[in-house]
This record gives structure tokens, sequence and C-alpha cells, in this order.
């Protein structure tokens, strides 16, 4: 025993201390985790028992869902502007990143410039410009009528067609930024290799150069979708309060029918439905090294 008590003391105080090999990362991230709890989680919560107390306790809002047609026109409406915008930033913002890839490093500086310069402008800025561009007086349409190609005027704005427009403004370069770092890890050289044994340009693309990008559309396409589910400002002002969106309407039931259930039930549905898709592409594909989280 004595020798025991010896040794013990000749090791220092922090002998009996098993501390983990990690436990200094964990005390790191303690602090950030707290404030993601309180700034975060904590409101998730609450909206949640907001949406199962108000007005009544219950699953009441959760039964508008499929019994009230103005809740399932809002979700269809929604889904169906974010497809729509999601597609079409992905097809847009790949042909882009393609041509930045294959540019050469003083253009591609340009590129990127031309890239970022729209998220440094307002999107309330960039909203209100697409409303003097598409409105009946506005640009397009007197361009159009000016050239003989249209009579009259054309609705372009205040509805699906003007929201479309303005979000996919917004959403190109978030689908941009994901599929360019994917095609800045493709080697050249196998499109090279590709072409001296006897492939075409297109089949090179095709076979090559499209499946290793892949990973990056994918990324670049969960990542549109799930902003897209929230925007509020653009579908406000280009809608003309014709065509709501989700964020919309919960802003309508809140502030101006004063129903916080019901608000809180649709704000439950979009966080839940932004958790299913990122758990279903999880599955198909590696999330976190797409996004930069490890390889």
């Amino acid at each position: 025993m004595a020798a025991e008590a010896t040794a013990l003391a000749a090791a220092g105080p922090r002998a009996g201390l098993a501390l983990p090999r990690d436990a200094g990362w964990y005390a790191l991230l303690l602090p950030a985790f707290l404030l993601m709890t309180v700034l975060y989680v904590a409101p998730i919560l609450q909206v949640l028992a907001i949406s199962v107390t108000e007005p009544a306790p219950g699953l009441g809002n959760y039964e508008r869902l499929l019994t009230n047609p103005g809740v399932q026109r809002v979700i269809g409406t929604t889904l169906r502007i974010c497809v729509i915008t999601t597609a079409v930033s992905l097809l847009l913002g790949y042909a882009l990143s393609y041509v930045v890839t294959l540019a050469s490093p003083r253009a591609q500086r340009w590129w990127l410039l031309g890239v970022l310069v729209p998220l440094w402008i307002s999107v309330l800025v960039r909203a209100f410009a697409w409303v003097t561009l598409l409105r009946r007086q506005g640009l397009v349409n007197e361009g159009l009528q000016s050239l003989g190609v249209i009579d009259e005027p054309l609705r372009l704005v205040w509805n699906e067609f003007g929201i479309v427009v303005g979000m996919v403004h917004y959403m190109v370069p978030y689908a941009v930024l994901p599929m360019l770092a994917a095609m800045r890890e493709i080697d050249p050289r196998l499109l090279a290799a590709a072409r001296s044994l006897g492939a075409s340009r297109l089949v090179a693309f095709r076979r090559v150069f499209l499946p290793l990008s892949m990973p990056g559309l994918v990324a670049a396409g969960v990542l549109v979708f799930i902003v897209s589910l929230g925007f509020y400002i653009t579908p406000a002002i280009l809608g003309g309060g014709k065509t709501l969106m989700a964020a919309e309407w919960i802003k309508l039931q809140i502030l101006d029918l004063v129903r916080w259930g019901m608000g809180a039930m649709l704000a439950t549905v979009l966080v839940a439905a932004i958790l299913a898709t990122l758990a279903v592409f999880s599955r198909v594909v590696d999330l976190r090294r797409m996004f930069g989280g490890g390889r």
C-alpha cells in the first residue's frame, strides 16, 4: 500500500483522472453547441409546441394538411415553384460552371466576379428591378413590341413566372459554387485521353465529365431546393400577393389573421421537409464531403 501511494504521489494529481483523448475538442465545441441550442433548437421546439397547442391542444392544425384546400394549394405551389427553380438554376449553373472550368485563369477570375456580384446586391433591390423589367410597360414588353414579336404586353410579373425568374436569378450563384468546386477536381487529362481514344467532344463529356461532376450537381440541387423553400421577399414582390408560397402564407397567418397555430404548423412542416430532404440525399451521396465536411 505504501508503495502504491508513493507511485501515485510521484505520478502527480492527474494520474487518477482518465480523460478521453478528444475531451479537449468537445470542450471547444461546447460553446458553439450551447449557442446553436439557444438560437435554433429552442425556438424550433417552441414553434412545434405552438403548433399543437394553439388554438386548442391537439393535432387539429395538422389535420388541415389533409382537409383544407387552401393549405394544400399553398404547399403544392411552393413545391412546384421550388422544383422549377431548382431545375432551371441547375441547368444554367452547370453550363456556367463548365465554361468557367475550361476558361483560362485570367478569364476565370472575371467569370467568378460576375457570379458573385449578384450576391452583393440586396434581394429587395433585385426583386424591384425585375418588376421594372417585366411589368406591362417594362423594358422587356416594350422591346418585344417594338420588334413586332408581340402585339400586346405579356403577363410576365405578379404570377408564378415572375417568381421563378426572380428566384432563379438569386439561386444561380448558389448552384454554381458547389458544381464549380466539383468540376475543378476533375483532371483535364481524362478528357484528353478520351479524345485520343476516338471519343467526340459530346461523348467525352457524357461518358467522362458528366459522371465525375455529378456529386457537385447533387449538392447544388439539394442546396438550391432547401433555400428555395424558405423564400419570402422575392415571391411577395414578384407574386403581387396573387401567388402565395409557404413563407408568405405563414406571415399572413401570424401577422394578419393572428392564427399562430396554423402558421407554426406550416413552419414545422417546412423544417421537417428540409430535414427529410437531407436525410434522403445523405443515403444516396456523402453530403459531408460534397459540402466540405470531410474526405
